[in-house]
């Protein structure tokens, strides 16, 4: 948890970054783009989406880019989610066109040039409005004025959302009153807790206009050690090594994996790492690709764990489909169009190659356990969603649920399957203090871009209080 001189001193920094946020002009150059069509998509877009920019530290001339969806229903009393990538420095992009967002590429159409957009249904926006920034600093169009502000953390992180968000509601003052909720996948999960703890204690300090009504994290980044240790029994339980090597490698590292200890642990460690190198991180069951030579038109694939690679040419044939990656390529031959940077509103000259994920050696990760951020957010009366992808072993269930049972939350719902369509979508448990844990079955690291009906469905009846 926050130590207690950070506790001391908070009150004082809300009060100066108040101060800073009424009195400073930041206000007078802020950017905003109403977009009405977007290259590569045909027609007038069916929802209404505005970009732009905000600078959150003055002195280091930092600028945060963001889209922002209106909700497609009702965008006056539908909640506000601020949706946050992982990484860190990955673009927000990402949640808008491969997880959450009304936009997707059309990867199976694709032959050549500019990719194409296409109208997704499943969108979060379907129920409520959403703000995708780009963030930390450095990530997708986000960037600094000066080398300084490029050096950052995830608390910094944490300070320069709080301030966006309180540069953004000043501009958006109609959206002050929507439920305000946080959200995000992966590496996010160490930011969005802290980030809604400084939101509430803002909010109970110097009664700061956020309508906040909790936060949403899916196959989080939480505590690196009891991440790591629930890697081995996933593997184990999904079949992928077998019963003589778990017990090997749980004897010999008294199930502490990510600390090895002796000698032996390494080489069972070793020996599972061989085993599984040719499976997909983000979801066991997918193919494991890489792709090199990033161009439009003649793109070099090599299939991991097969020796041979392949030419794809675009203008005679699609994309192999069995790659989720070469929809990530897709992204950046559009987002490096000129003709999309003017249409967005990119400042020139600021981000001379946008990349989906940008991982910088001036990141420092600083919240080295989120755990206590979550105890103390869901203690001030806030529900949390907490979500997994039962397929990704990079940030597996099982280490998930280990650090939700060191909570010490009493269970109130008990394991059971929730349905969608008749189906069962998942498995799911509710705790004291509005903690609500669900698997997404068949879902990989960034469960809604395997299954968007399914969480869709998942995030809807959270938002309204409704059992999963």
């Amino acid at each position: 948890m926050p130590n207690s001189m950070q506790e001391t001193n908070r009150p004082v920094l809300l009060i100066w970054l108040v101060f800073l946020l009424c009195c400073s002009p930041w206000h007078l150059v802020a950017a905003r783009k109403q977009i009405k069509y977007l290259p590569g998509f045909d027609g007038p877009l069916p929802f209404a989406l505005e970009t732009g920019y905000l600078e959150v530290d003055e002195a280091k001339g930092v600028e945060l880019f963001y889209y922002f969806i209106e909700s497609e229903k009702n965008p006056k009393e539908d909640p506000l989610l601020l949706w946050l990538s992982g990484g860190p420095g990955c673009t927000s992009f990402t949640g808008l066109v491969f997880e959450i967002g009304p936009l997707s590429l059309d990867i199976q159409g694709y032959r050549d040039g500019l990719p194409s957009l296409l109208y997704r249904p499943d969108s979060w926006t379907q129920v409520s409005n959403v703000i995708f920034v780009d963030s930390p600093v450095g990530a997708g169009f986000s960037y600094s004025h000066t080398p300084e502000g490029l050096q950052t953390s995830d608390t910094e992180t944490v300070h320069r959302l709080l301030s966006f968000l309180y540069r953004w509601l000043e501009q958006h003052p109609k959206f002050k009153s929507n439920p305000l909720y946080i959200g995000g996948d992966s590496y996010s999960g160490k930011i969005i807790p802290a980030l809604t703890l400084e939101i509430a204690i803002a909010k109970e300090f110097n009664g700061a206009p956020f309508n906040l009504k909790g936060y949403s994290a899916g196959n989080p980044v939480t505590d690196h050690d009891i991440d790591f240790d629930g890697k081995i029994p996933f593997l184990h339980g999904m079949a992928l090594i077998s019963d003589e090597l778990y017990e090997l490698t749980k004897k010999s590292c008294s199930g502490d994996y990510a600390h090895p200890s002796n000698s032996n642990c390494v080489k069972h460690l070793d020996a599972v790492d061989e085993v599984i190198k040719d499976i997909n991180n983000d979801h066991i069951l997918e193919a494991m690709c890489e792709f090199d030579s990033p161009r439009p038109g003649n793109i070099r694939i090599r299939k991991i764990g097969k020796e041979f690679y392949d030419e794809a040419h675009f203008d005679n044939s699609g994309l192999p489909l069995e790659c989720r990656e070469y929809g990530y390529l897709l992204s950046e031959f559009w987002a490096n169009n000129d003709t999309v940077r003017e249409a967005l509103g990119i400042r020139k000259g600021t981000v001379v190659n946008w990349n989906r994920c940008k991982h910088s050696s001036y990141y420092t990760k600083d919240i080295h356990s989120a755990v206590p951020y979550h105890l103390a957010v869901t203690n001030k009366g806030y529900p949390a969603l907490i979500y997994s992808g039962d397929h990704d072993r990079l940030i597996p269930h099982v280490g998930t649920q280990a650090w939700i049972r060191s909570l010490n939350f009493s269970i109130t719902d008990d394991w059971r399957p929730w349905y969608v369509g008749g189906q069962v979508a998942g498995f799911t448990r509710q705790y004291s203090n509005n903690l609500t844990f669900a698997t997404v079955k068949g879902a990989g690291h960034m469960a809604p871009m395997y299954k968007p009906k399914e969480c869709l469905a998942m995030f809807g009846r959270w938002l309204s209080g409704a059992p999963l």
